[in-house]
């Protein structure tokens, strides 16, 4: 497995920028601009992030392509094929969002219709929409594994990928976001095999972070820092690694540049110990 940050970090140039990441050894990276960027400085990231020996990773989208309005859904999927174009043209592993809701106010949050059978049948659809109209040849589209919405566990990613019906539909496997359950949590190792069995030869990324047990009432979880919660990290990382040897481990979800290195630091000396 490569580490890497979903942080671009501080930069001021497209070469700056794939020099931090490779003198960190975080060599498996987000793409730090979107497809309105314009092509000139699309490529110019392409070309440090290559010239460096950068695995471009993700491609994040991160809308609402299940909005409940009709024109901000289309505006949503229509934004979802560009970035999936822009991930095939340069080369990224995978191109990612969220299923995304019409239930409710949050975009990503949780409710009870998210798990409808007409919310299930209006996902497939649009991920064969966006698959379909981006029609990529090197870069999957993946939908990351939520607690909340379709895909929250395994099997329920492979009925999805099923359904899809689709080669470019890729796996996004943010394990932490599938610890839903105290079975899940306090076992965590076998919850660990148990996804890499399933989804063997169909993960494209992972995310990096960990988890802990709050002691307040009732069962409620935290995601927290590497190091702070009970994920077993160096067997994610063997599992990983096992899967693919360059599979992309993206620590995620820290509010500063200082928390991403520190993170960073800490992740290595883990497993190098």
């Amino acid at each position: 497995m490569i580490l890497g940050l979903s942080s671009s970090l501080k930069h001021s140039s497209p070469a700056e920028w794939a020099k931090i990441m490779a003198d960190l050894d975080a060599k498996a990276v987000v793409f730090p601009v979107d497809c309105t960027a314009g092509e000139e400085t699309i490529m110019a990231y392409k070309k440090a992030a290559d010239d460096a020996g950068l695995i471009i990773a993700e491609v994040g989208v991160w809308r609402n392509t299940l909005a409940a309005d009709p024109a901000e859904r289309q505006k949503w999927i229509d934004y979802a094929v560009e970035q999936l174009k822009m991930a095939d043209k340069i080369g990224a592993r995978c191109c990612v969002n969220v299923a995304g809701t019409p239930c409710g106010p949050r975009w990503d949050g949780g409710y009870r219709g998210n798990f409808s059978k007409e919310i299930w049948d209006e996902t497939v659809k649009m991920i064969q929409e966006i698959i379909d109209r981006a029609n990529p040849k090197n870069t999957k589209y993946s939908i990351e594994s939520m607690p909340w919405m379709v895909p929250t566990g395994p099997d329920e990613y492979l009925k999805l990928m099923e359904d899809v019906n689709r080669p470019q539909f890729g796996a996004h496997l943010d394990v932490v976001n599938m610890i839903t359950s105290p079975q899940r949590y306090f076992f965590n190792d076998d919850f660990l095999r148990e996804c890499f069995a399933k989804l063997k030869g169909k993960i494209c990324s992972c995310h990096l972070k960990d988890i802990k047990l709050k002691e307040e009432y009732t069962f409620q979880l935290q995601e927290c820092a590497c190091g702070e919660g009970s994920l077993d990290i160096p067997l994610f990382a063997k599992l990983a690694t096992e899967e693919d040897k360059n599979m992309p481990m993206i620590i995620e979800h820290l509010n500063t540049d200082e928390e991403y290195l520190n993170s960073l630091s800490f992740v290595k000396k883990l497993l190098n110990s």
